[in-house]
């Protein structure tokens, strides 16, 4: 009978001490933050902004913030003669407005292919000109070739013959407008 009240005695005095350290682990547990710690990329040209309350919290990121560089800059002087026999004479400024990208470079708001003023090259007009009409060439090709052969032979499915019939046309169009445009940039050297 001793040994059983060693037991009980042993086994109750274990769960009290778990049962007190438990307690002191839930008092005495570390508090999270009320705003959680968030590492934002830093770099050039980016920007942000966190907006953080009890309720919750939001962040706007925005990454090469400028999107676009702009410079001001005042040009020369003119002078305008000013009444009806020139009588005054007004100053007048003039400002100038560039965007720049993140190069350094003058955005003139056009394709690679143009030159330093924004205009095309006269290569480059040749060469748009002669691939818009292979490609036009080619749509025609295209669509012969696929209402000789193809056509007919898909018309005849029940019901849906008429609607494979024109997407064969469709994609018979299209594949002969890529092709065209293929060969003539081969023979116009484009």
């Amino acid at each position: 009978m001793i040994k059983f009240k060693h037991v009980v005695a042993t086994v109750g005095g274990l769960l009290a001490v778990a049962h007190v350290g438990l307690l002191g682990y839930v008092f005495h547990r570390p508090r999270t933050p009320a705003v959680p710690t968030i590492n934002i990329p830093h770099g050039d040209y980016s920007s942000y902004s966190i907006r953080a309350d009890k309720d919750g919290y939001q962040i706007d990121y925005k990454a090469n913030d400028p999107a676009i560089l702009e410079s001001e800059r005042s040009l020369d002087l003119l002078k305008d003669k000013k009444g009806l026999f020139g009588g005054g004479v007004e100053d007048r400024v003039e400002w100038r407005r560039d965007q720049f990208t993140m190069e350094g470079t003058r955005n003139i708001g056009g394709a690679s292919t143009q030159d330093v003023e924004g205009k095309y090259s006269a290569k480059d007009v040749e060469c748009l000109v002669a691939d818009a009409g292979a490609r036009s060439q080619g749509a025609m090709a295209g669509s012969a070739i696929v209402a000789g052969t193809v056509v007919p032979a898909v018309s005849n499915i029940p019901y849906i013959g008429w609607l494979a019939g024109g997407w064969a046309l469709l994609l018979g169009n299209k594949g002969g407008s890529e092709v065209g445009s293929q060969i003539g940039s081969v023979f116009n050297d484009c």
